[in-house]
């Protein structure tokens, strides 16, 4: 086994358990730092498959400002602590609809062939990334940051409806 693998085979096992964190925890605000756990994984195995770019965008607008506007508006909206309300009739159906996934996407991974199982790396020129960037994604990033901004308008707005109570 190569050293390349460990590493991959580590990082993998952080974002699961990470994954595995972020629905399983009782607490919102635990369920966000495993949540940044996982992210940060994602980015580790960035770094392997020689995506610099992408590792630095995942820990930057993924790792650090999603989280802490999701940080930002559980504290805006003072998420209760209500362990009855994640036990509930569903959670047969979730998780039947998680088996049902987990087959699924197994069933995708063995029966996709894979093109290109060599040692080449792709290097696409930071030209390439900065010409789609502002061409191709500029539109959807910005409707993105848009709804992240109207997400923490309506927490600010449900904060400040619940003081006035």
């Amino acid at each position: 086994m190569s050293t390349e693998e460990i590493i991959f085979y580590g990082v993998g096992g952080m974002a699961v358990l990470g994954s595995l964190g972020v629905v399983m925890a009782r607490n919102v605000i635990h369920s966000a730092l495993f949540l940044i756990l996982a992210l940060m994984a994602v980015a580790g195995v960035f770094i392997l498959l020689a995506a610099e770019f992408l590792a630095t965008v995942q820990v930057l607008v993924y790792g650090g400002a999603v989280t802490i506007l999701i940080l930002f508006a559980m504290m805006l909206t003072r998420v209760r602590e209500d362990p009855e309300a994640l036990d509930g009739p569903q959670k047969p159906f979730a998780a039947l609809s998680a088996l049902a996934f987990l087959v699924i996407t197994i069933f995708a991974v063995l029966s996709t062939e894979f093109p290109n199982e060599g040692n080449e790396v792709t290097v696409i020129s930071f030209d390439a990334i900065g010409d789609a960037l502002f061409t191709t994604w500029a539109v959807p990033f910005e409707i993105a940051s848009l709804v992240l901004i109207v997400a923490l308008i309506g927490a600010v707005i449900l904060a400040r409806g619940e003081e006035g109570e």
